[in-house]
């Protein structure tokens, strides 16, 4: 009887303590992009192209990838050129690591800073559950 009583009571207290503890996925998205900017950014991801953060905003429910560049790609032009907009919307078509938040319709956007001209943006491209979902 003792036992039944105490698992009654550890139960429900159990319960409480596992849904207490889990966090919505935009807290989980705030804080994944936090924690990989603080401890990895600036990362290289290709030549002559690095991450320097990331961010999220929940109340629009956007993800911001921000970008210095150099070399070639360090011109607006040459970004144009080669169809930066299109090449980055077929990479997050094909982007199996962002289904869960493509699946809640979040935005992506992708900013690119020249390294040469600091401050210099080269290219802003937001991508919405419309565009990704063709």
């Amino acid at each position: 009887m003792k036992k039944l009583i105490k698992n009654i009571l550890i139960i429900p207290v159990a319960m409480l303590f596992f849904t207490a503890c889990q966090e919505t996925l935009e807290e989980r998205c705030v804080r994944e992009c936090k924690e990989y900017t603080k401890k990895k950014c600036p990362v290289l991801i290709a030549t002559d192209v690095y991450l320097d953060s990331l961010t999220f905003e929940p109340s629009t429910h956007l993800m911001s990838y921000y970008y210095t560049v150099g070399g070639v790609l360090d011109d607006a032009e040459a970004l144009q050129q080669h169809d930066a907009r299109g090449m980055l919307l077929k990479e997050l078509k094909n982007s199996s690591n962002l289904k869960v938040y493509k699946d809640e319709g979040y935005s992506f956007r992708y900013v690119y800073f020249s390294e040469k001209e600091k401050g210099t943006q080269l290219l802003d491209a937001t991508f919405h559950k419309s565009d990704y979902q063709k």
